[in-house]
């Protein structure tokens, strides 16, 4: 039985939907604190202890066994680490370099120059935004034509300077707006993919949420692909996948198991090297933990490339995609 405390205080709002019993179990306890706070309850410190352990061991049966729809929604979880957090942990000095020198500068693709574990490093990734405010500068982490442009421009300075690259990945897709379109998005993100492939200098990726489509691809078609516990990745959502396939939006979560879009499922498959394991309730109950994990998986994972020449690390990069799916019955 776990019963330590929830790292994170919820509002009722940020629950999933099948959590709600234990929203319930974590409303009552928070009630019993503020009558025990204002001195207006006998003594309910063994019932919110009772309490406590009944929500900590509900949480650990819900997430022992998250389907694959489950998984998508944790994915997609608002309360996630997002790119700037994970670059304020663990990156000193981080300049942010912005624009694409063709058009403008994108929100939704961050990018920038700092240091990793004392090493120089390029880092580039999708930041969805926390508030409504955010979520509409960053257009919900779904970059336009110049955010993979900017990707572009990053990964030749990276490859110039001999700066290892560091990708953090978190969209639903690229953004699919006409305006988008009108400016070349499937170019963009073709030449992007391109360039990951094509770099001399080592390039880890990780998926920290949601790897949705050519827009999560752009920028992880890297040395090392790795993926938090409940993340996924997959070519299509699971309704637009279930739109196509069922015509009906109501089928996504027999999409989402058909897709094997889960970590398991991939790493079976050679789409991914590692998996990060989240403590009990998700990256969003325990953000600090799992970037501190992250940062660990990233530095394994760099130092795998140490002193390795250019023509080597393109060379095991081709190898691996090359390999995806060869050992397949």
């Amino acid at each position: 039985m776990i019963s330590a405390p929830i790292p994170i205080a919820m509002s009722s709002s940020n629950f999933l939907d099948f959590e709600k019993p234990i929203a319930e179990l974590e409303k009552k306890i928070d009630e019993l604190m503020k009558a025990a706070s204002a001195g207006t309850g006998a003594n309910v410190r063994a019932e919110i202890t009772k309490l406590r352990e009944k929500s900590n061991k509900a949480l650990e049966d819900l997430y022992s066994s998250l389907d694959p729809w489950r998984r998508t929604k944790v994915a997609r979880h608002q309360d996630r680490p997002h790119f700037s957090d994970y670059v304020e942990a663990l990156v000193k000095d981080y300049v942010p370099l912005c624009g694409d020198r063709v058009f403008g500068d994108d929100e939704a693709i961050q990018g920038g120059i700092g240091r990793f574990r004392k090493q120089s490093c390029v880092l580039i990734g999708h930041e969805k935004g926390k508030t409504t405010d955010e979520r509409l500068k960053h257009n919900f982490g779904m970059a336009r034509p110049e955010g993979y442009r900017k990707a572009i421009r990053l990964m030749d300075m990276a490859d110039k300077f001999r700066l290892p690259v560091i990708s953090l990945v978190d969209t639903a897709g690229a953004y699919p707006g006409l305006d988008a379109e009108a400016r070349g998005q499937a170019e963009a993100i073709a030449r992007c993919t391109d360039r990951c492939l094509t770099l001399g200098v080592p390039m880890i990726a990780v998926i920290t949420g949601e790897g949705g489509s050519g827009g999560a691809v752009a920028i992880a078609s890297a040395n090392k692909v790795i993926m938090l516990e409940n993340s996924i990745y997959s070519v299509i959502s699971p309704e637009g996948a279930a739109s196509i396939l069922y015509r009906s939006n109501e089928k996504a979560k027999e999409a989402a198991v058909a897709m094997k879009i889960v970590p398991e499922d991939l790493m079976a498959l050679g789409v991914i090297d590692e998996i990060i394991k989240e403590p009990l309730g998700g990256a969003h109950r325990h953000p600090a933990t799992v970037i501190e994990n992250v940062g660990k998986a990233i530095e394994k994972a760099l130092k795998g490339f140490a002193g390795m020449e250019s023509a080597a690390i393109i060379r095991q990069r081709r190898e691996r995609f090359l390999a995806i799916g060869r050992s397949l019955g």
